[in-house]
């Protein structure tokens, strides 16, 4: 009860906006990021299931523009849920691995199941060992361009290593 005879009044809080509520959404991959183990392997799953219906049926120009335009929407809603929480880079968020996965596929017109397979693989390794530059990539910028460059590089690493995995196989 708030007694306003002695001047006492309720902490003021700060409202829920909308796109407060939509940037988490986006930044996790709702509900994907909200799974108490392993969000981001499951974000990189989710990737790589959706990346032949989604990504990988466009043209190179279209994949292209489909990871900038994600990058970006996800560099702002991955920093604006960073403030949002009072965390640095927190677990929930796993809008980067979808762009990090889908940068591993780019070069790629057609994958077949075992190479999607080898390049989720292949970028689960680089994002959590984070060879040089991934992890000093994560402090470059700060906030949500950090969160999302760091993944687009270990998936830069991995689509190298699928490509060479997939000419010594063929």
């Amino acid at each position: 009860m708030v007694n306003l005879e002695h001047g006492h009044r309720p902490p003021k809080e700060n409202p829920v906006r909308v796109t407060d509520l939509l940037a988490r959404a986006l930044a996790c991959l709702w509900p994907v990021g909200l799974m108490p183990v392993a969000p981001g392997t499951a974000g990189a799953a989710l990737a790589a299931v959706l990346a032949p219906a989604l990504f990988l049926c466009l043209p190179y120009a279209g994949r292209l523009t489909v990871l900038v335009l994600l990058f970006l929407l996800g560099a702002w809603a991955a920093g604006r849920t960073e403030r949002l929480l009072g965390r640095t880079d927190p677990g929930c968020v796993i809008a980067d691995e979808l762009v990090g996965q889908w940068v591993t596929y780019l070069p790629f017109a057609a994958l077949r199941p075992s190479e999607l397979l080898a390049g989720f693989l292949l970028f689960r390794a680089f994002d959590i060992f984070k060879p040089w530059p991934v992890r000093s990539s994560e402090r470059w910028f700060g906030g949500g361009l950090s969160i999302m460059l760091d993944d687009v590089l270990a998936g830069v690493y991995a689509a190298l290593c699928l490509g060479a995995w997939m000419l010594f196989t063929d």
